[in-house]
């Protein structure tokens, strides 16, 4: 449905099977995990790496990333309320003022880069027994992979959206203007789902739908982006001679991947942190990208000075 030339956004969660939903957020995840891993096996096939390493390299870096992530969110964007709440940082519900099922919400990917930087910095040392850069110049490729389902995964959701814009790109993300409760108790429908539903599709709700801003759709532009991110890092591992520079595929990967985000930040609607306490020049998420860049281009400098030398 369109209003203008703008989408009304409200998909639904996941896949019905039934006795089960898949959720498509959950799906990008695994679709993420699962490239990742077919990703590494030809890299690990290449460099002629046993294969069953590749298990526990997976296993790290799932856990790396969902920790990280998780922890990342916590003291980066919402430390406010989780030094209060400090059960709520890994119980995925909370208890006052009544007991409520909240999930895993907030996940940040800054977080997760650090974690996976740390845990490739152990896996090297205890599985791979290769220097950490070694490990660092490969995994970029799949993470970069990853970071396109992911942002997916969040457009599905319809969180990390974008500032207000009367563009062409705008989209009306019904979820994202109308909490569950909200849009029950506006439509009077028995269920956030039909009442989500009524809001974007039936003229009888057209006040509603009216209250719903057009937003750019940052997910999508962030996850375009990383396309060309990965598209890079793989030309350089599988085309050329680039993955011998040690730490220059990290190196690029780190100030390609948080280039982007500075950009793609600057549409982005704000996601709480510390910036309020820098001025709000910047926003948390480019304040954090910017240590990541210095360091890529410190990686790069190395790499081809070591390369002349």
């Amino acid at each position: 449905m369109t209003h203008a030339l703008n989408i009304v956004w409200n998909p639904s969660e996941g896949i019905d099977l039934g006795f089960f939903v898949v959720r498509f957020y959950s799906l990008m995840f695994v679709i993420a995990f699962g490239l990742g891993w077919y990703i590494m096996k030809h890299i690990f096939e290449r460099e002629n790496i046993a294969i069953d390493k590749l298990d526990s390299l997976f296993v790290w870096t799932v856990l790396a990333t969902l920790i990280g992530a998780r922890l990342g969110h916590v003291f980066f964007y919402d430390w406010e309320y989780y030094r209060n709440n400090l059960a709520e940082i890994i119980l995925p519900f909370r208890l006052s003022p009544k007991f409520q099922f909240t999930g895993y919400q907030g996940l940040a990917s800054h977080g997760a880069a650090i974690s996976i930087i740390v845990a490739m910095y152990f896996f090297s040392k205890k599985v791979l027994n290769k220097p950490i850069l070694w490990i660092l110049d490969r995994v970029v490729i799949p993470v970069a992979s990853g970071a396109i389902f992911v942002r997916l995964g969040n457009f599905f959701n319809s969180e990390i959206v974008g500032k207000e814009t009367t563009s062409s790109f705008g989209i009306r993300f019904v979820r994202d203007q109308f909490s569950p409760r909200e849009a029950v108790n506006a439509t009077q429908l028995s269920t956030p789902k039909e009442a989500y539903n009524a809001i974007a599709t039936n003229p009888q709700y057209a006040n509603l739908l009216e209250q719903v801003p057009a937003k750019h759709p940052a997910q999508l532009y962030e996850a375009f982006c990383y396309i060309f991110v990965f598209a890079i890092l793989f030309f350089l591992y599988w085309k050329t001679d680039t993955r011998k520079k040690s730490g220059y595929l990290f190196g690029l990967f780190l100030v390609l991947l948080f280039t982007v985000r500075i950009v793609v930040e600057s549409v982005k609607e704000s996601q709480g942190g510390f910036e309020s306490e820098l001025g709000n020049v910047l926003s948390t998420g480019q304040w954090l990208s910017i240590p990541f860049i210095i360091i890529g281009l410190y990686f790069i400098i190395r790499a081809k000075k070591t390369e002349e030398i």
